[in-house]
């Protein structure tokens, strides 16, 4: 009998060592040698991703890496981003299973970055982990940035359709891209790290749908109203509210449901305007009291000559007689539609122009 386990053992041993020098390496989801940046639902098994501009990243020395991947709807879009300077993109379905982010890579250290271009409404991504090809390994990750910097927005700042060359404003999920936001252009420019909380059609007061900004701007699960994100995991020292777009334009259609829904059959005034945004700037500076935070419009008509709608925002910050409360407004560039990428690079660039010169990292 002690030969016979003796024998079995040895065989284990065997098939052991055959396995790991013939099979891929396989970096699970939980791995500390996975860099995150954004709200991401960690579980032992699987990491998924909701928000825009949610995103992956590692190291490695190989030729080749995969990425075990199970998507709700399979209407969701990533960026593969290879060693910071090539761009693929990739789909995922509704298989589990292993997708090719990067193949024939010259020998060496690469990065491969996987970049949520699409927002939650698109449903979740399960991320399982990365494989590497044979004779592969993972290397240790990239510090992270000490600056951090957070945006809450609505579809301005997801980059609703700004692929959509044609400028048709179209809905399919493949002309939104993220990485071409503002947003993501501004965080990138600081080689900060990046989390974006926003939703086409999302409003303070009201949006094209029964819930507003401030029903979620704390849930780590978009649409579940019992998951609430730690707001001690992330600190952002410059925060960015791009919102009211959407609210400006609801509040003069009082046939809408949402309309009826959060304000009856009156018209909401404008100290009820200024009133609300207030109350949801100030939240968020009850989360991070040293925060430095920018409240901002533009890049659609809320900001067009004679809009009373920046004035609410001056207002608003004015009444909380807060030092480290800015406001700053993008131009209106009376464009039809959300803006392409010009117009995002344009505005990142005018944000930038503003950080530069009045905050402090």
């Amino acid at each position: 009998m002690k030969q016979s386990v003796q024998f079995i053992i040895a065989i284990a041993i065997a098939f052991t060592i055959n396995a790991c020098n013939s099979s891929e390496v396989f970096i699970p989801s939980v791995s500390s040698n996975i860099n995150y940046m954004g709200r991401i639902a960690h579980t032992d098994s699987m990491s998924s991703f909701y928000w825009s501009g949610t995103s992956a990243q590692i190291n490695f020395e190989g030729t080749g890496i995969k990425a075990l991947m199970h998507d709700e709807n399979g209407n969701n879009y990533y960026n593969v981003i290879i060693n910071g300077d090539s761009i693929v993109l990739l789909r995922t379905t509704n298989e589990k299973k292993l997708y090719t982010l990067a193949e024939n890579l010259p020998q060496g250290k690469h990065t491969v970055q996987l970049f949520k271009r699409t927002e939650y409404d698109q449903g979740k991504t399960g991320f399982y982990g990365f494989q590497l090809n044979q004779g592969a390994k993972v290397l240790a990750p990239d510090p992270l940035s000490n600056k951090k910097i957070e945006f809450y927005g609505n579809s301005i700042t997801c980059a609703y359709a700004v692929e959509d060359y044609e400028g048709l404003d179209r809905p399919d999920s493949i002309y939104t891209n993220n990485y071409l936001s503002y947003a993501a252009i501004t965080a990138r420019h600081y080689n900060a790290q990046y989390h974006c909380i926003a939703k086409s059609g999302i409003g303070i007061t009201v949006s094209w749908f029964p819930y507003i900004m401030p029903d979620i701007y704390d849930r780590l699960i978009p649409l579940d109203e019992n998951s609430k994100w730690d707001f001690s995991q992330f600190t952002p020292d410059v925060l960015v509210i791009h919102l009211l777009q959407n609210d400006s334009w609801l509040v003069n259609m009082p046939e809408h449901d949402s309309f009826k829904k959060y304000f009856g059959t009156e018209k909401p005034s404008e100290e009820f305007i200024i009133e609300a945004y207030k109350d949801f700037v100030s939240k968020l500076r009850g989360k991070y009291p040293e925060t430095q935070i920018i409240c901002t419009m533009g890049g659609m008509d809320a900001t067009r000559e004679g809009s009373p709608w920046p004035g609410y925002v001056k207002q608003a910050v004015l009444q909380m007689n807060d030092s480290k409360v800015f406001t700053y407004f993008m131009p209106y560039n009376n464009i039809e539609g959300h803006p392409d990428v010009e117009e995002q690079q344009a505005m990142a660039e005018g944000l930038i122009e503003f950080i530069d010169e009045n905050i402090s990292w």
